[in-house]
């Protein structure tokens, strides 16, 4: 569940949880994470927020595990390794995104505290 709504000068403390929805609810392309069903402008508006919170923070950690994949890939002390080329290829970037997502990804895995994104 979500944590509670914050009072208004209290922070947000973690998003809500993104939970998969039923295979029958998401193949009606009407159905979005039953935010139809609500009828109150102000709930909705507090569950979308709730939902494009979650979704940001679930991208965010995504990329940062694109990231260390990339550069356990590039790891030169590996004899398959993958040039930044090949790594954009996979990854549908360019090979300049995958150098900076690589060197992104080295900060991570030495314990870097989420550095700067690559974008």
């Amino acid at each position: 569940m979500a944590e509670p709504t914050p009072r208004r000068n209290e922070p947000r403390l973690r998003p809500a949880p993104l939970l998969l929805e039923p295979a029958e609810a998401s193949a009606d392309p009407e159905h979005f994470f039953d935010l139809e069903s609500i009828d109150d402008p102000r709930a909705l508006l507090d569950r979308a927020t709730e939902l494009t919170q979650a979704f940001r923070a679930a991208a965010d950690r995504a990329m940062e595990f694109q990231a260390m994949a990339a550069a356990q890939l590039a790891d030169p002390r590996h004899f398959d390794r993958l040039t930044p080329a090949d790594i954009a290829e996979r990854a549908e970037w360019t090979e300049d995104y995958a150098k900076k997502m690589v060197e992104f990804g080295r900060d991570l895995m030495r314990g870097g505290e989420g550095g700067v994104h690559p974008d």
